[in-house]
C-alpha cells in the first residue's frame, strides 16, 4: 500500500465584471457563488489536491510539474483531465484507491449541501465506489484569508492498494 497527501489553495475573487474569479468549480461540480477561484486551469482546488495525493502516493511529479501554468494548453482546462492522468498512472502500476479522505476549508460555499455530488463525481473519476471517498467541510473561524472568504484550502490523503490484477 502507498499513502499520498495533496494540498491546494486558491485565492477567491469576485466574478466578472467586479473581479477576475472564474466560475466556481469544486470536486468537479459547478457551484453557484459570488466569488470564484483565481487559477490557470478551472481552479478546482479539490481535484487539484486529489491529483497531488495520488501523484504523491506514486512518487510521481506533482500537478504543477506535469501540467505547468506556463503551458497554454492548460489555460482554463477542466481539472478532471489532470486527475484522469493520475488515475492512468495509478492503474499502470496495478494500484487502486483503498480510500481517499478530503477536507475542504472555506467560509463559503457550505460544503455539506454539495458533498454528496462531489463524492459521486470524484468516485467516478477515481473508478471506485463512493464508500471509498470521504469529503468534509470546515471553516477557518474567520481567521486569515481563508476565514475572511478570500481563499479556499484543501487537504487530501489517499491510500492506494494493489488492484490484485
Amino acid at each position: 500500500m502507498r499513502i499520498g497527501h495533496g494540498y491546494d489553495l486558491h485565492r477567491l475573487e469576485a466574478r466578472p465584471p467586479n473581479g477576475n474569479g472564474r466560475p466556481f468549480v469544486l470536486g468537479g461540480i459547478q457551484v453557484e457563488h459570488s466569488t470564484g477561484p483565481i487559477g490557470h486551469s478551472d481552479g478546482d482546488a479539490l481535484l487539484h489536491a486529489v491529483t497531488d495525493a495520488l501523484l504523491g502516493a506514486l512518487g510521481e511529479p506533482d500537478i504543477g510539474r506535469l501540467f505547468p501554468d506556463t503551458d497554454a494548453v492548460n489555460e482554463s482546462a477542466d481539472s478532471s483531465v489532470f486527475l484522469e492522468e493520475a488515475v492512468r498512472r495509478m492503474q499502470a502500476r496495478d494500484l487502486m484507491i483503498g480510500n481517499l479522505d478530503a477536507t475542504v476549508i472555506c467560509e463559503s460555499p457550505k460544503i455539506a449541501p454539495i458533498s454528496d455530488a462531489m463524492r459521486t463525481r470524484i468516485a467516478e473519476l477515481l473508478l471506485c465506489s463512493e464508500d471509498r471517498v470521504n469529503i468534509k467541510g470546515k471553516t477557518h473561524e474567520k481567521v486569515d484569508a481563508v476565514g475572511e472568504g478570500r481563499a479556499i484550502e484543501v487537504h487530501v490523503v489517499a491510500l492506494l492498494v494493489s488492484s490484485g490484477a
